[in-house]
């Protein structure tokens, strides 16, 4: 669910119609519902009730400082993979108690950081990453807490770009190796053991990929304890999907997702962690654009709108598919055509459907990009000197400008010209 919905022939974004917002920004924008942010965090909190838990948001989805603010302001911990990340979350206002750092490639710099403002645990991905960690705090004078990421070698079912847990894939370490690489762990000194992390992929559309990796998960911490080590906290990532063509069918809720982990974990009497980013962000946010051309081609006709690949390229990239509404209502049974939506970029992947059914459309109309708010405005880019796009936030009927459109001349300027020119 999103508050997202058409209401006397219009769309809005809560109580603010989106025509409205287009008017006093300009398109193309992004836009997020902050009653679907909160929703969806609290199906999470309240899916792990009755369990020792923290939701840590996984900030790559979308890391505007106001989304990120109104998920700490509700309770949310963070999930961060960069220390632009993890500076971003406690400039929100996030404790580092409340922080997980993730990520394969974390350098001595990024370390340094979070130690020195404060960190949960560090979810480590390799030995070599340990050992620096290790010789870090220790310099210091610090104890880094740590979990290291496993790789349980399990068929996460999603596209290929976005599967984590399989053998092939760069991330942790290989499960077989476990037992070895957690004795390592516990005599380096400046490290504490505090549990274990697992994160086998994103989109994922069905529980049983998760319940085989937890299963894992569930011998290793008794396999783990009986070797000495006290592991009282599970690191379970993130994962669930979201979905994205309202006709397919939808991917198990939250509340499905905490009973599995209370039927596979509970017994262990850990605390719990898990990291969900998409499912969050995903459908509370919507990349509205505007038709500039409808072209007719060769048995084809295209829909040129305003937004590109650099504003959303999860088409591109993925070939994902994003629902395409527009934002005036199509009155019943209104007959549909096949279009070809495009954007403007100079690239044959700047295409975002093809022959997608949608009412006859002129220049000047406003379309909706649904479920845009995980992996859209973070992945953006100036690609053909195109300015970053606007994010704007509602609060019933409220709007503000989270992020404004540079000039040309801001953008230009960050170029600078050697003497030598």
């Amino acid at each position: 669910m999103d508050h997202f919905l058409y209401r006397d022939g219009a769309l809005y974004a809560e109580d603010v119609p989106v025509a409205e917002i287009a008017a006093a920004v300009g398109t193309p924008f992004y836009v997020y519902s902050t009653a679907t942010l909160l929703r969806h965090f609290r199906l999470f909190d309240e899916a792990l009730e009755g369990t020792e838990h923290l939701v840590c948001y996984a900030m790559k989805a979308a890391s505007n400082q106001a989304i990120l603010t109104t998920l700490a302001q509700a309770g949310a911990g963070m999930d961060v993979v960069s220390m632009g990340e993890y500076l971003r979350a406690r400039a929100a206002g996030v404790p580092g108690e409340k922080i997980v750092f993730s990520g394969v490639g974390k350098t001595a710099e990024e370390i340094r950081c979070a130690l020195d403002g404060g960190i949960r645990q560090f979810n480590v991905e390799s030995e070599p990453e340990m050992e620096v960690l290790s010789a870090i705090a220790q310099e210091m004078g610090k104890v880094a807490p740590i979990t290291i990421r496993v790789n349980p070698d399990v068929d996460a079912r999603t596209h290929a770009k976005i599967a984590t847990g399989k053998s092939e894939n760069k991330f942790g370490i290989p499960i077989a190796r476990a037992r070895a690489v957690y004795a390592r762990a516990a005599a380096l000194p400046g490290l504490e053991v505090v549990g274990i992390d697992v994160h086998i992929g994103s989109q994922l559309t069905e529980l049983e990929p998760f319940e085989l990796a937890y299963a894992k998960v569930a011998e290793l911490t008794e396999q783990l304890r009986a070797d000495g080590h006290d592991i009282r906290r599970l690191d379970l990532g993130g994962g669930l999907g979201i979905p994205y063509a309202r006709s397919n069918a939808a991917p198990p809720l939250p509340t499905d997702y905490g009973n599995l982990i209370k039927r596979v974990l509970g017994h262990l009497g850990c605390e719990i962690e898990i990291e969900p980013g998409r499912l969050i962000a995903g459908n509370a946010g919507l990349l509205v654009s505007k038709v500039i051309y409808v072209k007719e081609g060769e048995g084809r006709d295209f829909l040129i709108v305003d937004a590109a690949m650099n504003d959303l390229i999860r088409p591109a990239m993925y070939e994902a598919h994003h629902d395409i509404v527009p934002v005036i209502e199509p009155a019943p049974g209104v007959e549909e055509q096949p279009y070809d939506i495009v954007g403007p970029v100079c690239e044959s992947g700047d295409t975002f459907a093809r022959q997608r059914g949608m009412p006859a459309l002129a220049a000047g109309d406003l379309v909706a990009f649904r479920s845009a708010g995980a992996y859209g405005a973070v992945m953006s880019s100036e690609y053909n000197s195109r300015p970053l796009i606007p994010e704007v936030m509602v609060k019933g009927d409220q709007f503000a400008v989270i992020r404004r459109r540079p000039t040309f001349d801001e953008m230009i300027n960050r170029d600078t010209i050697p003497e030598w020119l």
